[in-house]
């Protein structure tokens, strides 16, 4: 009878995925009939899922990937609509953004903080660089995020300025760290634990972007316990799974008015009498989350869409 390990996801290659036994790190790859009936979904296995392996061969076999009790994951790229996991198992995902350098993207943080509601991960803004804020930026991205409301977080990485309140966020929790390249991800993990020894990217002076330092999510222990997944910059992230009518319930500060809207299906895009457009006008929302809203509507499937998708797919790596 085959004996099964179970085993944690730390990282996810394209042939292979390094699985932590009981602290031993190993190589597993997934076997075919994982690949079998994905129904839409990209890759099979990701970064935080438990499995159970075989591990008497080499590689070891990966035979199961177990109930998840939730992921984050996005449409898998413009030419492809299936869902690429990003995570799975997550406590909460950590938005990591500077203030400036690269500049703070609404639209980027909006999309993100979107699929948090759709999977019900909680969420929490970390604005970070926050010394080189000099002309009041970071006040009006607190006031916008806290209208919403989200939790957030001011961090400086080199003065160590809210470093404590992140290290008492991450104790004992998965969290995924999410965020543009160069926004800090790898600075501030390196200070709060430097023995990761992170590598740090630079930003382009013309383009005020970071590059890109890290290729692949990891899931890495922390000394202070818990863990984190550290995640590709990603450029584009587009919701998956999400139609034009639950996008509105993914703004909760729309949820306050949309009960007054003439029409109970209002997408608050062009109807007559929208509550949500009336508070708009009235400054009581904020233009850049409504922006953004505007844009995902666009992208969201209409509501009698599905997808079904038999293929066999073997290439699971992260897309960067």
């Amino acid at each position: 009878m085959m004996e099964l390990k179970k085993g944690l996801v730390v990282r996810v290659d394209a042939k292979v995925c390094h699985v932590d036994l009981a602290g031993e790190v190993i190589h597993a790859a997934p076997r075919g009939l994982l690949f079998e009936k994905l129904e839409g979904i990209k890759n099979p296995v990701a970064v935080g899922d438990w499995v159970m392996v075989d591990a008497r061969t080499d590689p070891a076999s990966l035979m199961e990937v177990l109930p998840r009790k939730n992921t984050l994951s996005r449409v898998a790229s413009s030419h492809d609509p299936r869902e690429q996991v990003l995570v799975a198992n997550s406590d909460q995902v950590l938005i990591i953004a500077s203030v400036v350098k690269p500049r703070f993207s609404s639209n980027r943080t909006d999309r993100i903080l979107a699929a948090c509601e759709w999977n019900r991960i909680p969420a929490v803004l970390v604005l970070n660089k926050i010394d080189l804020d000099k002309k009041g930026i970071l006040e009006d991205i607190r006031a916008t995020y806290e209208s919403v409301p989200v939790p957030i977080i001011e961090t400086c990485a080199t003065d160590g300025r809210g470093l404590d309140e992140l290290q008492e966020a991450l104790r004992d929790k998965v969290s995924v760290l999410y965020g543009p390249s160069g926004a800090g991800k790898s600075t501030t993990l390196n200070t709060i634990q430097p023995g990761l020894n992170l590598k740090v990217g630079k930003i382009s002076s013309h383009w005020e972007q970071g590059r890109h330092t890290t290729t692949f999510s990891r899931l890495l222990q922390l000394d202070l316990g818990g863990w984190v997944v550290d995640t590709p910059g990603i450029r584009v992230f587009r919701l998956h799974g999400v139609k034009k009518g639950d996008l509105r319930g993914l703004f909760p500060e729309f949820r306050r008015y949309q009960s007054q809207c003439r029409y109970p299906d209002c997408t608050h895009d062009h109807e007559p009498d929208c509550a949500v457009l009336d508070a708009l006008e009235a400054g009581e929302l904020p233009q850049s989350r409504y922006g953004s809203y505007l844009e995902m509507l666009v992208e969201a499937a209409p509501d009698d869409f599905s997808f079904d998708d038999d293929e066999e797919d073997e290439e699971f790596g992260d897309e960067v």
